[in-house]
């Protein structure tokens, strides 16, 4: 029953976790192609507050429930799905510290320049490019992590 409960917990995290950053991704991406300011400022500030809330947590919980789960089942550490799972997690976490940081600058560009009534000023436009780089290589490692949780490929 424990392993269940805690395999529950790992995939409703990664739910949240997946589903929050291609939801987010996609609001604001949607947003910025709007070329509309006071969108963008309004969806840049929810995407802020939604990463805070759900991503912070399922990316310190995914791992806690990960290797318990490894623990309960007994699956050996050094398993090439398991492995490559940390790396490729690793990886996604590494691109998204920098996007929590990019989302807050564009957010902050985006409020000034709708307080103002002015245009995105051009720093906004090179925060936003580096943003979709570093969602690319995420989006993709998580798409190979979730392949490796269900087929386990040995």
């Amino acid at each position: 029953m424990e392993y269940l409960v805690v395999k529950w917990l790992h995939i409703l995290s990664s739910t949240f976790l997946f589903g929050t950053g291609i939801g987010s991704a996609w609001y604001l991406l949607f947003a910025v192609i709007s070329r509309n300011v006071r969108a963008i400022a309004v969806v840049s500030r929810i995407v802020v507050v939604a990463d805070w809330t759900f991503t912070a947590t399922t990316m310190v919980a995914q791992p806690l429930t990960g290797f318990y789960l490894i623990h309960l089942a007994g699956f050996p550490m050094n398993s090439r799905w398991i492995v490559w799972s940390i790396v490729l997690y690793v990886i996604a976490g590494l691109c998204w510290l920098p996007v929590v940081w990019l989302q807050m600058r564009l957010r902050d560009l985006a409020a000034r320049a709708a307080d103002e009534d002015t245009a995105l000023p051009p720093l906004f436009w090179r925060y936003f490019k580096a943003w979709v780089a570093l969602g690319i290589p995420a989006f993709f490692a998580f798409l190979a992590v979730f392949y490796l949780m269900v087929a386990k490929p040995v």
